[in-house]
C-alpha cells in the first residue's frame, strides 16, 4: 500500500467515524477514537454488506458510505455492550 492510499484509508476512516459519532448521540470517541471506529466499521461493512447482498459501488464517496454503515453498526454494538 502506498503513502497517498495509506492516507485516503485513514481519511475516509475518519470521515466515517465522525459521521457516525454524530449520528450515534454518545458514541463519539475524539478524533483518534473516530479514526479507529472508521476504519474498523470499513471492514465490518466490507465483511458483512457482501454477505447480505448490498453492493454500494467503487470511489471515494462509495467508500465513505460503506465506512459509515460499518462504524454505525460498531457504535451500535458497542453502547449495547456497555449497557449491559
Amino acid at each position: 500500500m502506498g503513502a497517498e492510499s495509506l492516507l485516503v484509508f485513514l481519511i475516509v476512516g475518519l470521515v466515517a467515524g465522525w459521521l457516525a459519532g454524530q449520528v450515534v448521540r454518545g458514541g463519539g470517541f475524539g478524533l483518534l477514537g473516530n479514526l479507529v471506529v472508521g476504519v474498523i466499521g470499513a471492514f465490518l461493512a466490507g465483511w458483512l454488506l457482501p454477505r447480505l447482498g448490498f453492493a454500494i459501488g467503487g470511489g471515494v464517496i462509495a467508500a465513505i458510505v460503506n465506512a459509515f454503515i460499518g462504524a454505525v453498526i460498531l457504535l451500535v454494538i458497542l453502547r449495547l455492550v456497555k449497557r449491559a
